[in-house]
């Protein structure tokens, strides 16, 4: 089943009421933005999640922007550990199913030394939230700049080699190929029947990324035959600025 949904649910105050509305609007996903601070704490995502639950909407998380597990400096490498973990624990309460992050920049080191980093400080949060027996699954996502760490090989590798989920983000991989996308191709490649995916559209130049743009609805409908060619399961969360109208349009599209 492939589900649909805006990424964000508001603030504490608002959230209940937008799971509301999305249920009426057919919606069955939505991620929770954990983007600036961890703002939920345990009851409001207890309440909240059981909503969700009740409503068919199967929620998911994006963690903090401020990770890096590839920093020279060991404190901010710590930190980032202590967001992701922080977001695990309330995603745990929510009943989100993927903790979605970008995992780290290169900096000055060579990509394979920035992978073996990053990987080792992944193992050590997969570590932790087995022994903590948080019901969730950390989702390093494909990222949309060069400089980033990110690419979809580094990404199915570092979940290959570590035991954990992934997030595929198409917009991301467009902007870093420079606007080239075969979603036959990259599916194939994944290799999976059950992954969490972001779709927008996406302004770029030589450097990757530059901005999320609404949606290309002809693309989608060729993404949307990929999906249902090869049987994929998951959440597909809409990044557009027009988060509500685009999820709309996918939604039709998809049924």
């Amino acid at each position: 089943m492939l589900r649909i949904g805006p990424a964000g649910i508001g603030g504490v105050k608002e959230a209940e009421s937008k799971l509301l509305e999305y249920h009426k609007l057919g919606f069955t996903a939505a991620e929770v933005s954990f983007t600036y601070s961890t703002y939920l704490k345990k009851d409001d995502a207890i309440r909240i999640g059981k909503l969700a639950k009740k409503l068919n909407i199967q929620l998911s998380i994006h963690g903090s922007y401020y990770i890096n597990l590839n920093s020279e400096d060991e404190e901010k490498i710590e930190k980032s550990k202590d967001r992701i973990l922080g977001a695990c624990e309330i995603g745990h309460y929510l009943g989100a199913k993927d903790i979605v992050f970008h995992a780290g920049y290169f900096g000055k080191r060579d990509k394979e030394e920035s992978y073996q980093i990053i990987k080792e400080n992944l193992i050590e949060l997969q570590k932790e939230v087995t022994k903590n027996k948080w019901d969730i699954k950390l989702s390093p996502e494909t990222t949309g700049k060069i400089s980033v760490f990110g690419s979809l090989k580094e990404t199915l590798r570092l979940a290959k080699e570590t035991n954990t989920a992934f997030c595929i983000d198409f917009a991301h991989l467009k902007a870093r190929n420079q606007g080239e996308i075969d979603f036959n191709e990259i599916i194939k490649e994944i290799n999976h029947k059950d992954f969490h995916i972001h779709y927008s559209g996406i302004n770029y130049g030589p450097k990757g990324e530059k901005n999320h743009i609404p949606i290309d609805v002809e693309e989608f409908k060729v993404l949307a035959k990929a999906l249902k060619k090869y049987k994929i399961s998951g959440e597909i969360i809409c990044e557009s600025p027009e988060q509500i109208k685009d999820s709309i349009k996918m939604r039709e599209i998809l049924e």
